[in-house]
């Protein structure tokens, strides 16, 4: 019998700790990544048990995943809200002195577009990580997702901003990551992110841009995996 390491129990841990936070009749935002998978399971294991819910997907995986599990899907053009929405990061701020306590970066798995939307759009939108994904300022490089025709104009304005642009190259074919819409990744290191909400300002206005990995003021609460509980970071 495979057991699980510690990250993988924290990720657990903290997954289903949000899966908790479904009600009947929710339409939930199903997020991208490891650790949203163990939420996405117990959504699933619940639904199983007569649950009624609908889910959101934002990426092929979480489509997939929630698909496997028998969760029932529709999409946001298709209700009126979205009540929760369950997503990892790839990073957060976990300083409540700071004023970007609970900004996070996301899209290392090139999904942060779809994700912010549904993110967004939800009335509450729960983190959920692993004591790795925390820091006290954000200082990962910002994925940006950009139409394949603009990465070159997109890479000399990142430059011109300080950042250093890096395509993102795929792991499992010739040539560079392609987003489930159908457009590339700028990896972007700006070093340590002191102020996040002016650098998303900054990369929402550049041409080719069609979004970024930097999510602010949008969290609700983190619930953090740890060797045997949930610590839970409200902001």
């Amino acid at each position: 019998m495979k057991t699980e390491g510690g990250t993988d129990a924290a990720k657990r841990r903290a997954g289903e700790r949000a899966a908790e936070e479904v009600e009947g009749g929710d339409v939930v935002g199903l997020g991208t990544g490891s650790t949203t998978a163990y939420a996405i399971e117990a959504i699933g294991e619940a639904v199983a048990n007569g649950l009624e819910v609908q889910g959101i997907p934002t990426s092929f995986q979480s489509r997939q995943l929630a698909l496997e599990v028998g969760i029932p899907l529709t999409t946001l053009e298709a209700v009126d809200t979205v009540d929760l929405a369950i997503d990892g990061a790839d990073q957060v701020v976990d300083d409540p002195d700071s004023s970007a306590h609970g900004a996070l970066i996301k899209g290392g798995g090139a999904a942060h577009t779809r994700e912010k939307l549904v993110d967004a759009a939800a009335e509450r939108f729960v983190v959920v990580a692993d004591p790795s994904k925390l820091a006290d300022r954000l200082e990962r490089s910002v994925p940006l997702e950009v139409l394949p025709d603009a990465h070159t104009v997109v890479a000399d304005r990142i430059r011109d901003l300080g950042g250093e642009p890096t395509l993102r190259e795929a792991a499992n074919k010739d040539g560079p990551v392609v987003t489930d819409n159908g457009n590339l990744v700028l990896d972007c290191e700006f070093g340590p992110i002191d102020d996040p909400d002016e650098l998303a300002a900054v990369l929402s206005s550049v041409p080719g841009v069609v979004e970024h990995g930097l999510f602010v003021d949008l969290a609700d609460v983190t619930y953090v995996g740890t060797d045997d509980n949930v610590a839970i970071r409200e902001y």
